[in-house]
């Protein structure tokens, strides 16, 4: 295709036909021009050149050029494409009167209709609405007429994408006076949700209290009517929604919704503790998720492990624990004393313990094939005894102390960021053993592009604790 040609077709789209296109833009090159020029450049037939040129005229997109023979000149490209948006405009805004003209006649036309309708539409109503396009429409309509309050029940990412989908439609409603409360999960960074709203509504505008575990999703309108997903996962546009005016269900999730509120942290007061983040991030990752902890104390380790571990367990998954700077015993130990019911873990096979050397490194020597089909043998096992998933953690130092950070490099690429065996793992680093090593920003600037996230975890003289945690 032409750089004509393919001007063209672009052209079309502000209301030019395909000829009309090409012979305005013949001329835009050749500027002031004959028709057979025109013709010969643009590739049409004379005969439609003639036709086209009184039309392009009757636009506004050419003029003629009085001599002989007689010539055309082309407006200027940005003129003229400025012109064909203003002409598009009015022909939109010419439509609409006419469609809002309409529906008033019609609307007049079928009034006795209309009132019979709303006669035999009176009572409680249950409606399951299934269209994506449908559930906004009605969001947007149940947002649009709200007087009073909303009141919203969700997760905290689902909360984030409402307010921005219905950016305008919120600030209407708060134009109007409507308060709006939120019910949700705070997520790792605590003021995504606030600064979503502040983005939208006034801050005077709207209540938001934090909630672990939010069960149930749903929107009330005016407390009289509501909307509730059907669905665990998505959102609230995503999922399949049943819309009800029912009094009885709506006072109901009314009472509800006042219930949960009175118990909800208020946002502005809330806080993660260091501690509190790092444990909802370790609890947070899912199967196939590969993640590194960085660490700078013994205790902070085993803090970190030690909980990452027995969330698995109590969700009814297997574990793994690799040891290297610890021996299994001094490990089994720690995470009694952290609270883990290690000996009843291992008797049903849910946890083992294991030295570095039946795993990594034996005999001296790292094995990728062997060590990764381990994983997969292992992921296996804990399928058959009947667990819901398997998470493996192990301290790297082994590969440090034994001179294979090379080795070590090569394994940390083969898991890579997201796991081919939908395992969870972290591999622990102290930042005492990656400083020793050559060349440590090199490597861990390698270690991190290996893994999905990146989690610090550390003590210093300043504070009692100290935890960052980002994303890779």
């Amino acid at each position: 295709m032409s750089q004509l040609e393919n001007g063209a077709k672009m052209l079309s789209d502000f209301g030019l036909t395909p000829y009309e296109a090409k012979v305005y833009l013949a001329i835009v090159r050749l500027g002031p021009t004959s028709a057979s020029r025109i013709s010969k450049l643009a590739g049409v037939r004379r005969e439609e050149v003639y036709r086209t040129l009184p039309k392009l005229e009757k636009r506004g997109l050419i003029d003629r050029v009085l001599g002989r023979p007689i010539k055309v000149r082309a407006l200027p490209l940005e003129d003229a494409l400025s012109l064909l948006i203003g002409l598009r405009k009015e022909e939109l805004e010419k439509a609409v009167s006419e469609l809002s003209a309409k529906k008033d006649r019609l609307l007049r036309n079928f009034k006795s209709e209309i009132k019979n309708t709303d006669v035999k539409e009176s009572g409680s109503h249950f409606v399951l609405v299934s269209e994506k396009e449908a559930i906004t429409r009605r969001t947007a309509t149940l947002t649009g007429i709200a007087m009073r309050n909303i009141d919203l029940a969700d997760s905290s990412e689902s909360v984030i994408r409402f307010v921005l989908d219905f950016a305008d439609a919120l600030k209407k409603a708060s134009s109007r006076g409507v308060r709006f409360r939120i019910l949700t999960d705070c997520p790792d960074n605590e003021n995504a949700v606030p600064k979503a709203l502040e983005n939208s509504v006034p801050k005077s505008s709207f209540a938001l209290g934090y909630l672990d575990g939010i069960t149930s999703r749903y929107a009330i309108f005016d407390g009289r009517e509501a909307i509730i997903t059907t669905s665990a996962e998505g959102w609230l546009a995503e999922s399949n929604t049943l819309w009800t005016d029912d009094a009885s269900l709506v006072a109901l999730m009314q009472r509800g919704f006042e219930d949960q509120f009175r118990s909800a942290a208020d946002w502005r007061t809330f806080h993660f503790t260091p501690a509190q983040k790092m444990t909802r991030v370790l609890k947070g990752l899912k199967p196939r998720e590969h993640a590194i902890l960085v660490y700078n104390s013994p205790e902070v380790k085993r803090e970190a492990l030690f909980t990452y571990i027995r969330y698995g367990l109590d969700r009814g998954e297997a574990a793994k624990y690799v040891c290297s700077e610890e021996t299994p015993s001094e490990i089994r130990e720690g995470m009694k004393r952290f609270g883990v019911n290690v000996e009843e873990y291992e008797r049903r096979g849910a946890l083992d313990i294991l030295p570095y050397t039946s795993v990594y490194i034996k005999d001296g020597k790292f094995t990728l094939p062997e060590v990764m089909n381990s994983w997969g043998k292992y992921y296996k096992e804990a399928m058959a005894m009947g667990f819901k998933g398997l998470r493996i953690t192990g301290e790297m130092s082994c590969f440090i102390q034994h001179r294979l950070v090379k080795e070590l490099l090569e394994y940390e690429r083969a898991l890579h960021t997201t796991l081919d065996i939908p395992m969870t793992a972290i591999c622990a680093y102290s930042s005492e053993e990656l400083g020793s090593i050559d060349n440590p920003i090199d490597v861990y600037f390698e270690l991190v592009k290996a893994h999905g996230k990146l989690l610090f975890a550390g003590r210093d003289s300043r504070t009692t604790e100290r935890t960052e945690i980002r994303k890779a």
